[in-house]
């Protein structure tokens, strides 16, 4: 299959590019700036924005499939505020669906997240949403993945988890309640490659979490104890951290704001595990301690 990849330069981006190619596929990456990203020889590099209609139409001629991977992260306010949600997610969707339709793209795979609804509680939820909408009404074969968090080597949920819960004596909201399902991304790449492979997938909308839901609390003592450092949790009420969360997303270049303090308030959970569609037993997942070292 020819196969671009938008946001392939990025964590997942070159994860499942070089999976793809190990497969035998022709894969090209997409992105905005091309030279970045460790990407395996032979997979083809084509600049492009999702926010840029006229960017998309050359690179996507001739494919069979498109993977879009492009994202903001929920984790961190985006540069541009909350409204770039919706530039990037729905517009950015919108934009990969009409090229791929003009084109004569058969296919769509779709990265989504858990809980993605149009009337969500955050603007990343929101845009999320309606992107899958915009999938869903194309005239595409499509698949679309709600993965939990990420995790693997240059990728950011631990960074995150450094920023927002910092060693020894360790401030969080709610006293880190909130549970996450970290996926490692060597286990979610091969998925993601079925899901572009397999027209038994065509139409699914799939949930994939890893094999431990754990609390931000546990996985802060987990991430800090990996380096030697203890993490004794402090709870602050969600009133105050809400006050805190939103102030800090006023200030510029603020790695956080309101939209985060608002996504601490669910969990990042899947009601059901649909690894199990690709045959892949949950137990047999990496965890997150795994990952770190967890002794």
């Amino acid at each position: 299959m020819k196969i671009l990849v938008t946001g392939g330069s990025g964590f997942v981006g070159g994860h499942l590019c070089r999976e793809l190619k190990s497969r035998g596929h022709s894969v090209t990456a997409l992105s905005r700036r091309p030279s970045e990203g460790d990407l395996p020889g032979g997979v083809e590099k084509a600049m492009g924005d999702v926010t840029a209609y006229d960017s998309l139409l050359e690179p996507m001629r001739g494919m069979d499939a498109v993977v879009n991977l492009v994202a903001l992260s929920p984790l961190f306010k985006p540069s541009g505020g909350d409204k770039m949600h919706d530039v990037v997610h729905r517009q950015g969707t919108q934009n990969v669906v009409d090229a791929a339709e003009e084109t004569g793209v058969e296919k769509i795979v779709q990265m989504s997240a858990l809980g993605a609804d149009p009337n969500g509680a955050t603007a990343y939820i929101r845009a999320k949403g309606e992107a899958e909408e915009i999938v869903r009404s194309s005239s595409l074969r499509y698949v679309i993945f709600r993965p939990s968090v990420i995790f693997g080597d240059g990728g950011e949920f631990v960074s995150f988890t450094k920023k927002l819960a910092p060693p020894y004596l360790t401030p969080l909201p709610g006293g880190g309640k909130t549970r996450f399902q970290p996926i490692w991304i060597g286990d979610l790449a091969p998925m993601l490659a079925d899901g572009v492979e397999d027209d038994a997938y065509d139409g699914g909308v799939y949930e994939i979490g890893g094999p431990e839901k754990r609390t931000l609390a546990d996985i802060a003592r987990l991430v800090h104890g990996s380096e030697g450092r203890p993490a004794t949790v402090v709870p602050v009420p969600m009133a105050l951290a809400k006050v805190g969360l939103s102030v800090l997303g006023s200030l510029p270049g603020a790695p956080m704001g309101a939209d985060q303090y608002r996504s601490l308030q669910f969990d990042n959970t899947t009601a059901h595990n649909d690894v199990e569609a690709f045959g892949v037993d949950e137990a047999d997942l990496r965890t997150l301690g795994d990952y770190l070292g967890e002794r």
